[in-house]
């Protein structure tokens, strides 16, 4: 029997997670900033626009509740389960709530690096529960003072992170006594979220009343309202009847798209009965003009829905689009990338290349997804358009599928993108990869609008058959370049002053030949990609010199056969940091001095000497539990800075560090070098 393993201790070096806080003892102490694990949390992309506060409509929140969280996704620099629950639908939701059972939940730096890149605001959970729960709150309200305090302490968190707010979730009772010391716990976070955080957020949840008592309401009273007054919204427990809604929005007034109505997936009482009825209670919520609070998404993840998840999660999300419609809309400024990852996968890619061919999971390398639209069945009259990661990828682990058959002088269009961008006078680059046989031809067509409601199309294509579409199409030339792993990149170069661009559809079709003798023909290609960037604003990387890079934390284990297993903390930084600001990293291995080099979990055969090791959202990557061989003597790190547009540092030019593993063949343990 294995020994068990030590209790966790945050302030030890370990490949980095995130975790709650779950006594106010470490809230009030502050011991999360002196963890190890704090700086890897912290998230690195910012809120898609500046967003203050929510528009003035209904609105959509998300509430994640998978098996008690903190489960594949609490491994900061990612996990190998490349079937891990994920979320790509951010297009339909304006808030996301990260939810757990402990007393501070504190989202992990991956649902609010992906929620921001699509402009949805990220929310942590303050709960109390039970009789545990009551003796927290008598501590939390014995003073004014004391309510304060947790409550700055709380946006402290927040600020420092970056994630946008709390949901607080009493739900136990309270002695009437201290009521008025919870409703300054509440103005005073609400106060301290808006002066730290812009556009902050707090949501209470229904559940304890100003009497203290612990009595749903399930909508707008005067039992709950005065909590709803202090803060940024409420959110209404699952159990409300068909005429709630309409009766909340009356009492709420002008802050009606501040009343979030619960809705909970797995049913247990949701009007309508949540599962695959969830729209029936969404429609009604649309009718009202309040706004909905969806919770518990994962059952499509946690229950098995059939045929796959995936395409049951893209089933169920249609639903809440037909509902609801699209609230998101982008790109909204340049640079806009996408190349379809949802940050998970079966390889890892970059320009066509394989780095690694190991399973992958890091919800933090999503970037923009499409707005794909949901056709359920298999028919062959039906193209089957989808976002695969077992595919080949042209960068990350993702691409855009197209299968299905296709006839003669027919095309097919699918939605991939609702823009709403505004060009100026400047001239733009266009690109994309694809990755096709011979007789499957992808297409980008681009539309776009004018201040006078004019509307015109650009067909990006490759064949000289496009002049049968000339009537939806502006002249464009288009320069296509092939790589050696048989992507082809298609990129033009135009000016369209005073025109948004409002849709970005692929467009499929097969070229003319008149040897064919089937009318119709199997359709297979592979989209890679989509950049629109200012042509002369192409993202420049700083020279290696213009690094400071440094190893700290080193261990090195010994092993069987003479290896060891090499552990390190990297850290870098701009010596002017005001220069550039960066939010991915790919970091590299180096084999010295020895042929026996192999990392754990990364490719057998390695394609270059530089091996892919992993990817770091925040200016720091934890190298754990390296193996190397027995005459390995040095170990050289290289960081590849990768561009929002999706452009990356050639190897030759990234800073690197050299670490001399032989110095520490006898020690176990060894400190900053």
């Amino acid at each position: 029997m294995s020994a068990p393993l030590p209790p966790f201790d945050p302030t030890k070096p370990s490949t980095p997670i995130s975790f709650p806080i779950k006594n106010l003892q470490d809230l009030e102490s502050r011991s999360y900033f002196q963890s190890f694990h704090f700086s890897f949390n912290r998230s690195s992309v910012s809120l898609r626009r500046n967003i203050g506060r929510l528009p003035d409509r209904s609105r959509l929140l998300v509430c994640h509740d998978m098996k008690g969280g903190y489960v594949d996704d609490k491994w900061v620099q990612g996990c190998g389960n490349n079937t891990g629950f994920a979320i790509w639908n951010w297009y339909l939701m304006d808030v996301f709530v990260y939810f757990s059972h402990s007393l501070v939940t504190l989202p992990p730096p991956c649902w609010t690096n992906t929620a921001h890149r699509h402009g949805v605001k990220v929310l942590g959970t303050f709960i109390t529960e039970w009789d545990q729960g009551k003796a927290t709150c008598k501590e939390l309200l014995a003073t004014k003072e004391s309510a304060q305090m947790y409550a700055e302490r709380l946006a402290e968190l927040a600020a420092a992170l970056g994630f946008d707010g709390w949901l607080i979730n009493i739900e136990n009772e309270i002695d009437q006594v201290q009521i008025p010391n919870l409703k300054a716990f509440v103005s005073h976070l609400t106060k301290f979220m808006h002066s730290s955080v812009p556009g902050g957020l707090v949501i209470w949840y229904d559940s304890v009343t100003v009497d203290g008592l612990l009595a749903w309401q399930d909508q707008l009273t005067e039992k709950n309202k005065p909590f709803f007054d202090i803060c940024d919204g409420i959110f209404m427990n699952y159990t409300w009847k068909e005429n709630y809604p309409k009766a909340s929005a009356e009492i709420a007034g002008d802050r009606k798209h501040e009343v979030y109505m619960g809705i909970d997936v797995f049913g247990r009482g949701s009007f309508g009965g949540g599962q695959w009825t969830a729209n029936i209670a969404l429609d009604l919520l649309k009718r009202n003009d309040v706004s909905a609070a969806i919770f518990a998404p994962g059952w499509v993840y946690e229950t098995e829905q059939p045929p796959d998840y995936h395409t049951a999660q893209n089933k169920w999300w249609s639903l809440v689009e037909k509902s609801w419609g699209i609230v998101q809309r982008y790109p909204e400024s340049l640079p806009f990338y996408s190349d379809f990852n949802q940050g998970l996968g079966s390889h890892v890619s970059l320009g066509g290349r394989i780095l690694s061919d190991a399973p992958w999971y890091n919800i933090s390398c999503q970037t923009l997804q499409p707005l794909l639209e949901f056709n359920e069945g298999k028919s062959s009259e039906i193209m089957q358009v989808t976002v695969d990661g077992r595919e080949a990828s042209y960068n990350g682990g993702g691409n855009v599928s197209f299968r299905g058959k296709l006839k003669r002088n027919t095309h097919f269009t699918a939605r991939l993108f609702k823009p709403q961008l505004q060009l100026s006078g400047s001239p733009i680059s266009i690109s994309y990869s694809v990755k096709s046989d011979e007789r499957s031809v992808l297409g980008i067509l681009l539309r776009f609008s004018s201040s006078s409601q004019e509307t015109k199309s650009l067909l990006m294509a490759p064949n000289e058959s496009i002049p049968r579409f000339s009537d939806m199409s502006l002249p464009c030339l288009l320069t296509s370049t092939r790589t050696t792993s048989n992507w082809t990149v298609h990129e033009t170069n135009l000016v369209l002053d005073g025109h948004t661009l409002t849709e970005i559809s692929a467009f499929c079709y097969r070229p003319d030949d008149l040897t064919e003798e089937t009318n119709t023909v199997e359709y297979f290609a592979l989209l890679g990609h989509i950049s629109i960037k200012c042509q002369q604003k192409t993202e420049l990387f700083p020279p290696a010199s213009s690094w400071i890079i440094e190893a700290h934390n080193i261990q090195c284990v010994p092993g069987d056969s003479g290896s060891r297993a090499l552990s390190c903390k990297l850290e870098w930084r701009l010596k002017h940091p005001e220069d550039s600001v960066f939010t991915r990293y790919n970091v590299y291995a180096e084999k010295v001095n020895s042929s026996a080099y192999r990392p754990r979990k990364v490719m057998e055969e390695p394609r270059s000497e530089k091996v892919f090791i992993g990817t770091a959202h925040v200016d720091a990557y934890y190298v754990s539990d390296m193996v190397v061989g027995s005459d390995v003597k040095e170990v050289r790190f290289v960081v590849q800075t990768c561009g929002e547009d999706g452009s990356w540092q050639e190897l030759d030019a990234s800073p690197n560090l050299l670490v001399e593993v032989e110095r520490f063949r006898t020690k176990l343990c060894c400190g900053l070098i």
